[in-house]
């Protein structure tokens, strides 16, 4: 599940609204250019960091709406503003259409935002936690590439904020996308030097019928881990110890369709 993230405003009450607006395969494209989008968004949550307060809404979208997003500006606007008028629909929010894109990918943890699409309820005291830094499957195998770009403040046209929204969007529920997983065989071992000193966790994942590393989605933080493969399998592990996720790495041995991620210690 890849996320790109922006806030809001909420009125009249003011108050700050991240949007983690992400890539999800159980999303269905739209059937063509004059259907609807389907949107799946989850519901408010409020969270804290420090003494600030705010809330987080998660939206997914078909890979290929996201990716083409990426690529256009004009693509990427009209994706934003079609999540902004879903979730004042559903939620009879009203919300400032002055925004910005952050530079971090995710508000959150990427356990957390697919729990709240998928409609699992989450553990309250996990979400005042103090948020972590986590790193994708993609960013290990692309850890060489550079941030993605900063926006500055945008403001949607008037011909955009004006328009219908009744044939853009089409909101799709949890329930719709429900998918029974696997939790895959795993062996979990803590590599030592000569002296016994713990250096990195190592993981081997089984995944019987996977034959490319691209239908791994991979998530981990300091200290948790998150596996979905192509709808068919899922694990998620807490670490025994901290790791390093900026020196995180992942192969795919495709002859014994075994996943490996070794993650050093911090």
């Amino acid at each position: 599940m890849k996320s790109q993230q922006l806030w809001g405003n909420q009125k009249p009450k003011e108050k700050i609204l991240f949007i983690n607006l992400c890539q999800w395969k159980r999303i269905p494209a739209p059937q063509s250019t004059t259907h609807p989008v389907p949107l799946s968004v989850g519901r408010p949550e409020d969270m804290s960091e420090t003494s600030d307060v705010y809330t987080v809404i998660d939206v997914a979208c078909n890979p290929d709406i996201l990716q083409a997003a990426e690529k256009d500006q004009v693509k990427k606007n009209q994706l934003i503003w079609m999540a902004m008028k879903c979730i004042e629909e559903k939620f009879q929010f009203t919300l400032s259409h002055f925004y910005h894109i952050t530079n971090f990918k995710i508000k959150g943890s990427i356990q957390r935002m697919k729990q709240n699409l998928m409609g699992i309820q989450t553990d309250p005291t996990y979400l005042r936690e103090k948020m972590r830094k986590e790193l994708t499957l993609e960013q290990i195998r692309n850890s060489t590439v550079s941030n993605p770009d900063q926006f500055p403040h945008l403001l949607l046209p008037e011909d955009h904020v004006s328009g219908q929204t009744g044939c853009l969007i089409e909101e799709i529920s949890s329930k719709e996308i429900q998918v029974e997983m696997k939790r895959p065989a795993y062996e979990l071992k803590i590599l030592t030097d000569q002296n016994e000193k713990p250096l990195k966790i190592e993981l081997e994942v089984e995944l019987p019928g996977i034959n490319s590393v691209s239908l791994c989605d991979l998530s981990v933080s300091e200290d948790d881990l998150l596996i979905e493969v192509s709808e068919k399998y899922r694990l998620h592990l807490n670490l025994p110890n901290p790791v390093n996720t900026e020196m995180t790495t992942a192969k795919f041995i495709k002859e014994k369709a075994t996943l490996i991620v070794t993650m050093p210690l911090v």
